[in-house]
C-alpha cells in the first residue's frame, strides 16, 4: 500500500502541466448553440371584398289579431258548437245562449210598438179634425195646442218603442255567438249550462295565422353598434332599412315565406335595455303558430370591401386582439387588430390588415416575434416544404 502511494506522488510535473493547460483552454470556448428550428406554419392572403351579411335572433310568434270572443248579454249558455283548438271560418258559431228570455223581450217591445202606432194613430187623427175648426174659430186655441202635444207625444212614444225593439232585438242575436275572422280557436272558458255575466263574460280566443307577426328584441349595445358600423361606412344597409326576415323553425328547417319589418318600438324597454322589432310574414297553410319561439334571420345587409380572418387566426392577450404574419423576409410579425362582429366562423377585422397582408391561421400558438417560420399550406394548397438548414441561414 505505501509502494502504491509513493508511486502516485512521482508523477511527471511537465505532464500534469501539460494537462491542465488544455483543460483551461477548453474551458474558454463554449460549444455553439445551434439555431432555432424554422417553425411550420400555413398562411392565408387576407383579401378584402363585398360581404353580404346576416343577423340572426330569437324571436317569438304573435297572431297579428287575436280576438277574446266574449259574451255581451247575461244569461245560461245553451251549448258550445264548434271544436276546440280547431280553425275557424269568419261567421261560424262558435257559442249559443239561451234564447228565450230575450224572446220575450223582443215580444214585448213589438207589443208595446203596436200599442204607440195605434196612439199615434188616434192622434194624428183628433189633430187634422181640429185644425180647419181651430182656423174657423170653432175650437180655442187651446184645444189645437192639445191635439197638436197629443200628435207630437205620441209620435215619440213610437220613436222610442222602435229603438227599445231594436235593442231587444239585439239581445237576441248576441244569444248566437260567432267568429268574427277566420283563425285558429282556443278552448272554451266557460262550460255548458254555466251563467254567463260580466264577470265570466270570455268564452274563448281566436287567433288569425296569416298573416303572422314575428317579434324579437335588439338590445341597446347591438343597435348602437350597428350605426356606429353605418356612419363608419363598414355597413351598408337596404334603401329604408326594409330587411328581409327569414324563419328559422325549430328544427332547423327554414320557414317557405319570408317577411318584411313592420314595426319598429322607438323606445327601449327599460327592464332589459331592449326595444321590440316586429316582422310580418305570410303564414297560409298555418305553419307557424302564435307563441312559437323561432329564430328570426335579417338578410340584405353589406359589408363593403371588408376583411374577414378565420377565428383561429385571431389570439387575444391582455392588451387586446392580436394575430401573427409572415413578412417579405419569412419572419413572424405581431400585428394588434381591432375585431368587429363574429360571423359564421369568422371574424370580421376592423382596423390593423390590409389586403396582401400573408395571415397565418395555423401555428401561430408557439410563435415569436422575428421567428424564421416556414410555409407549408398558402391559401389552403400545401407548398413545398424549405428545406431546415437554407432556411435557418437566410
Amino acid at each position: 500500500m505505501a509502494a502504491a502511494g509513493k508511486h502516485t506522488r512521482n508523477v511527471n510535473p511537465r505532464l500534469a502541466a501539460l494537462g491542465l493547460l488544455f483543460a483551461l483552454a477548453g474551458c474558454g470556448k463554449p460549444p455553439e448553440k445551434p439555431p432555432p428550428a424554422p417553425l411550420d406554419v400555413s398562411i392565408v392572403t387576407v383579401q378584402a371584398q363585398d360581404v353580404p351579411v346576416s343577423a340572426v335572433y330569437v324571436a317569438q310568434t304573435q297572431s297579428s289579431q287575436a280576438v277574446n270572443i266574449q259574451a255581451r248579454v247575461s244569461g245560461f249558455l245553451d251549448k258550445r258548437v264548434y271544436t276546440e283548438g280547431s280553425v275557424v271560418k269568419k261567421g261560424q258559431v262558435l257559442f249559443l245562449m239561451d234564447k228565450k228570455p230575450f224572446q220575450a223581450q223582443v215580444d214585448g217591445a213589438a207589443a208595446a210598438l203596436q200599442r204607440n202606432q195605434a196612439s199615434l194613430q188616434v192622434a194624428t187623427a183628433n189633430l187634422n179634425r181640429t185644425k180647419p175648426l181651430a182656423a174657423r174659430n170653432a175650437l180655442s186655441q187651446k184645444d189645437l195646442d192639445n191635439a197638436q202635444g197629443q200628435y207630437e207625444q205620441a209620435g215619440a212614444a213610437v220613436e222610442e218603442s222602435k229603438a227599445q225593439l231594436v235593442s231587444a232585438q239585439l239581445n237576441l242575436s248576441y244569444c248566437t255567438i260567432s267568429s268574427p275572422i277566420n283563425g285558429i280557436s282556443s278552448y272554451a272558458q266557460v262550460a255548458d249550462g254555466s251563467y254567463v255575466n260580466t264577470q265570466n263574460s270570455q268564452l274563448t280566443t281566436v287567433s288569425v295565422l296569416s298573416p303572422m307577426w314575428v317579434n324579437f328584441s335588439l338590445s341597446e349595445n347591438e343597435y348602437q353598434r350597428i350605426e356606429n358600423d353605418v356612419k363608419a361606412g363598414r355597413l351598408i344597409l337596404p334603401k329604408d332599412r326594409s330587411m328581409t326576415v327569414e324563419i328559422e323553425q325549430v328544427d332547423g328547417s327554414v320557414f317557405p315565406f319570408t317577411g318584411k319589418i313592420t314595426f319598429a318600438d322607438p323606445s327601449y324597454n327599460p327592464q332589459t335595455g331592449t326595444f321590440l322589432i316586429r316582422a310580418t310574414v305570410n303564414n297560409p297553410k298555418g305553419m307557424l303558430r302564435p307563441n312559437q319561439y323561432v329564430r328570426a334571420r335579417l338578410r340584405g345587409g353589406k359589408r363593403p370591401n371588408a376583411i374577414r380572418v378565420p377565428q383561429r387566426a385571431v389570439q387575444q392577450s391582455g392588451q387586446g386582439h392580436f394575430v401573427w404574419l409572415v413578412d417579405k423576409e419569412g419572419k413572424a410579425d405581431l400585428r394588434p387588430v381591432t375585431v368587429g362582429d363574429w360571423y359564421e366562423d369568422s371574424w370580421f377585422i376592423n382596423e390593423g390588415l390590409r389586403a396582401g397582408d400573408e395571415l397565418v391561421v395555423d401555428g401561430g400558438q408557439r410563435l415569436s416575434a422575428g421567428a424564421t417560420v416556414v410555409v407549408n399550406s398558402r391559401d389552403g394548397v400545401a407548398t413545398a416544404a424549405r428545406p431546415a438548414a437554407s432556411a435557418a441561414s437566410r
